[in-house]
């Protein structure tokens, strides 16, 4: 059963997806208002899903991201979710840059029960989910020229697909291909976005980030 610490000041809100995750086989081990008891929770629990708020007291500003960053460090197995109702583009860059076992959702998209368990369960089995809306602030934010146009079709989809959490395994099933096939398509895309050789996780966030919503 996966165990999860949810950090929120909305005490309904928190109350309540720790009632819907309670249903949905999680077994949620803690709740926190402000980032100091949720890194009680953390060291305390060692749990393996972390459900975070960005703005928290004392100052409603960055808590939860500072949080976040501290249990990255500390708790390395532990998968950390940002679920909030702001977009916090620069201030997120960092946890996304992980690669792995991270998420980013907006409060107000989260519309499907099913759905968002089904990213929960994602994020910790290691994949990284980033809410699209995010995404498109980030490409606004950064886009000079647009590097997907020298994409082919086929590529685009493996983004899309990659831009959803799926590992190489998954994008494989879902395009009917073998996973060698998608490692090409992957290696392809990074190239075609530029993205610079360092380490291998943090590009294929980058390419993520890169992806505009053509679904």
């Amino acid at each position: 059963m996966t165990r999860v610490v949810i950090a929120d000041d909305d005490v309904l809100l928190r109350e309540g997806v720790a009632s819907l995750l309670g249903r949905s086989g999680f077994e949620v081990v803690g709740q926190a208002g402000d980032g100091a008891a949720l890194m009680s929770l953390i060291r305390e629990h060692q749990p393996d899903l972390a459900i975070v708020d960005i703005r928290m007291p004392p100052t409603h500003s960055t808590e939860g991201l500072d949080a976040a960053r501290m249990i990255r460090e500390e708790f390395p197995q532990t998968a950390i979710l940002v679920l909030s109702a702001h977009v916090e583009v620069e201030h997120a860059m960092d946890l996304l840059g992980s690669g792995e076992r991270s998420g980013y959702l907006l409060k107000r998209r989260v519309t499907d029960v099913d759905e968002f368990v089904e990213t929960l369960n994602r994020i910790v089995k290691g994949g990284s989910v980033v809410d699209p809306v995010l995404i498109k602030e980030l490409v606004d934010a950064r886009r000079v020229q647009d590097p997907l146009d020298e994409l082919t079709p086929r590529e685009r989809e493996a983004l899309g697909l990659m831009a959803e959490g799926r590992s190489n395994a998954g994008i494989a099933r879902q395009l009917w291909v073998t996973e060698g096939t998608v490692e090409k398509h992957v290696r392809s895309i990074l190239s075609k976005l530029r993205l610079p050789e360092t380490d291998e996780d943090h590009r294929r966030v980058l390419a993520v980030l890169a992806f505009l919503d053509a679904r």
